[in-house]
């Protein structure tokens, strides 16, 4: 098993549920984020005054996939949350050792 980490921005959530769900993928924790990578944080102006914002607003996706669906997940959340423009985000793939069901006490594939 593997978890899947992506970071995307933020208005691409709905876009990405509906392709991973479409392709039976189900289960996942959203976290709203901030953060920022090679775009820096950009300038803004409030009342006639310029500030930077450095950590930008993001949302973190997380789910735990089977190997053999590691691929295609991967695949639907790129071309799902693609802008074409920087600061689309970034997918981390982790190995996972152990997963429990607390309720039931299911362990592995079928506690996910």
């Amino acid at each position: 098993m593997k978890k899947i980490e992506a970071v995307i921005k933020p208005f691409k959530l709905e876009d990405v549920k509906d392709a991973l769900a479409e392709a039976g993928i189900t289960g996942m924790t959203v976290s709203d984020v901030k953060g920022y990578g090679r775009q820096q944080g950009h300038s803004e102006l409030y009342r006639g005054a310029e500030y930077v914002v450095d950590f930008l607003a993001k949302t973190k996706i997380e789910l735990i996939v089977n190997d053999d669906e590691v691929q295609n997940v991967i695949k639907l959340i790129s071309d799902s949350a693609k802008t074409g423009k920087i600061g689309d985000g970034k997918i981390f793939v982790s190995p996972i050792e152990q997963v429990v069901r607390i309720r039931t006490g299911e362990t592995g594939s079928e506690a996910v």
